[in-house]
């Protein structure tokens, strides 16, 4: 047994002795030198671990020259950007044996170079991340601190290699995106003057508006943090712009905690997009839309490109003969990441009325045009003419606790009024309109959390997903047909539907009418449709086709007997009229089949649907079908029991002929 030493720890001379070789040995073997032979390196290693030896890394640096560490200059360490290149190169220069040291330049210009030299004396090599300083000064810098790495700067005509990312073709995409949701007056939060990120952000958007005719930008300087967003909001809402770019997610972050103080509401009343996205930008409230940008991957592409340098210079400290110029990692591709943040330019804005939210007396569409669905970024959009009259998204980018499925958003009248709300501060994982079903086979494609009995309600991992498989538009553009599988938490499948919306105009009586319509089909097993009245709630029987309402001045409720009293009624037809200042938009709903119990909120919130599960559940036998229909009115005024009854007939004569006649 080999002595230990506990109080100053065993030096080289008792390794090299215990090993039977000599010092100089000892020191090849712990510094990886080849030069050993295998066996007496061996030999080396067991008599250093039996002695727990660990040699001086001071007495390594001295004798080696170098230090095995390297210097990372950033910014700001607060920007998780930062973090995760740091984090890709030291995973990738972990098995190297090399260490980072990591110096911050809180943004200030000025002092960076000073920063950086005194990292670089300390350190074998040096990667400069976002660097601030002006290009005089940094070709001056990096002529003292080679071998030197820059991410997301060049400096034209100097032997240092770069890592940068595509921020054109980042911009680009998000740009598209917006335009593609009708957006034309846009503002970009800029970043710090002296970002070259910055300056290629502006340099896309100015190309941009060459690519999008009509386009319109306007700049609100900024800088890089959260609290640079936050003071900037109001400045942004002065610009009347009606998307967001921000220069990154942080900056995002500020404006949509700002913006959520006003009650300004995201995006119904403007987009918001940020750039990088960062670990949290999806628990954002909303969650954020944002350019993905491979972070981690920077830092180990920076630190490959910095490996090959060090391992191209001699011993001495000098360059090997080289190419006259080391060439660049490729170009980093960002990605675009549509979530909630984003959405469809509002109404008003678009065509021109006071308020997205109130009644207008101007319309676009003229009696008997047709409506038409068309493709638009991550779902469809329905119009008569040039007025929108609403859209239908996939749902895909929904967080997976709000069961994520496709959902009508934003849904308004011909006089341009708001007929739908999503992510509510009252109940985040309502959509608009979709299919919402507490309760399929102890799945919930509702969205939050579950009632439990004896326990109330619990949020549990029992989230299923509708995805759209194919979808077809028909009858001359005013359907779009299209399959939606229902697959548990697990991913099996528990439903497919045969899903179709028709839109009409219906201009004799200045509304427009949908036609919803959803056959669920049972795979080889039973599926029993529950709610929470059934599972012991009282009075908790919701879930089927679900219509989320804004908030309004007045609210009131009328069925086909004339009262008020609509939920929990067998009523063919009921009315949600809500007044906004002076001016009344109805939202009729019509049951032209089997009538389910209606379910009805007009105090809390306002919401109404037909129940599949009232007071019972119900089941699809295996192989069989079940099929929900609905027709929907909407209407800029206020409408009677007379009225409705008559709309009500007609809404649904004329969304059968139109299905029939062009189909």
């Amino acid at each position: 047994m080999m002595p230990r030493y506990a109080k100053s720890g065993p030096t080289i001379s008792q390794v090299a002795a215990a090993a039977g070789v000599s010092r100089a040995t000892v020191s090849r073997v712990m510094n990886g030198q080849a030069t050993v032979a295998a066996d007496i390196a061996e030999r080396v290693r067991a008599a250093a671990a039996e002695l727990q030896y660990r040699p001086s890394t001071v007495a390594r640096s001295l004798s080696l020259g170098r230090t095995n560490s390297v210097a990372l200059v950033v910014p700001d360490l607060g920007n998780p950007m930062f973090q995760q290149i740091l984090r890709g190169a030291v995973a990738a220069a972990e098995p190297f044996g090399f260490r980072f040291l990591v110096a911050e330049t809180a943004e200030d210009a000025g002092a960076e170079a000073e920063i950086a030299l005194e990292a670089r004396l300390r350190c074998d090599a040096l990667i400069l991340a976002a660097p601030r300083s002006p290009e005089p000064v940094l070709r001056e810098l990096l002529s003292q601190v080679e071998p030197a790495v820059l991410v997301n700067r060049d400096v034209g005509g100097l032997d240092v290699p770069t890592v940068q990312v595509d921020y054109r073709a980042g911009v680009h995409s998000l740009v598209d995106h917006l335009v593609a949701l009708g957006h034309r007056e846009l503002a970009y939060v800029a970043g710090p003057r002296g970002s070259v990120s910055h300056v290629l952000r502006v340099r896309a958007l100015e190309e941009a508006r060459e690519r999008h005719p009509g386009l319109r930008v306007t700049t609100v300087p900024c800088g890089s943090t959260v609290d640079d967003g936050y003071r900037v909001a109001d400045d942004l809402l002065a610009s009347q712009a009606t998307a967001v770019v921000a220069f990154n997610d942080l900056v995002a972050f500020g404006l949509l905690a700002r913006l959520n103080e006003i009650g300004v509401d995201v995006p119904a009343d403007i987009s918001v997009a940020g750039f990088d996205d960062v670990e949290i930008a999806r628990f954002a409230n909303p969650s954020l839309t944002t350019v993905a940008v491979p972070q981690a991957d920077l830092g180990r592409r920076a630190w490959g490109l910095l490996q090959s340098l060090m391992v191209s210079r001699s011993p001495q400290g000098k360059p090997h003969h080289r190419a006259t110029s080391v060439p660049d990692s490729p170009l980093v591709m960002p990605g675009l990441v549509v979530r909630s943040s984003t959405g469809p330019v509002p109404p008003a804005r678009r065509l021109a009325t006071a308020s997205s939210d109130r009644a207008g007396l101007v319309r676009t569409a003229t009696p008997g045009e047709p409506a038409a669905w068309s493709r638009v970024g991550d779902g469809w959009a329905l119009s008569a003419g040039e007025q929108p009259l609403a859209r239908y998204a996939d749902g895909a980018s929904m967080p997976g606790v709000h069961s994520p499925r496709p959902y009508l958003h934003p849904v308004h009248t011909l006089g341009h009024a708001a007929m739908t709300q999503v992510t509510p501060a009252d109940h985040r994982h309502h959509y608009g309109v979709s299919m919402a079903v507490p309760d399929v086979n102890g799945t919930t494609y509702w969205g939050g959390r579950t009632f439990v009995r004896g326990q109330g309600a619990t949020l549990l991992s029992n989230h299923g997903h509708q995805h759209i498989v194919s979808a077809t538009v028909a009858d001359e553009g005013a359907t779009l047909s299209h399959e939606v599988r229902w697959t548990d938490e697990h991913g099996t499948d528990q439903l497919l539907e045969e899903r179709r919306l028709t839109g009409l105009v219906l201009g004799e009586v200045e509304a427009w009418a949908l036609g919803w319509s959803g056959r669920l089909q049972a795979g080889a097993t039973d599926v029993v449709i529950a709610s929470p009245a059934t599972n012991g709630r009282l009075g908790a029987g919701y879930g089927g086709l679900f219509w989320r309402l804004p908030f309004a001045d007045e609210t009131v409720t009328l069925s086909a007997d004339g009262s008020g009293e609509a939920h929990g009624s067998r009523s063919p037809w009921l009315t949600i009229a809500r007044r906004t200042g002076d001016a009344w938009t109805t939202l009729l709903l019509v049951q032209p089949g089997d009538v389910d119990p209606w379910f009805v909120r007009a105090t809390d919130y306002i919401g109404v649907g037909p129940a599949l599960a009232w007071e019972t559940p119900r089941t699809v036998k295996a192989g069989a079908s079940h099929l929900v229909e609905v027709v929907a009115v909407v209407v800029d005024r206020q409408l009677g029991a007379d009225d409705a009854t008559d709309l009500a007939d007609f809404s649904v004569a004329r969304v059968r002929a139109v299905r029939s006649a062009r189909s």
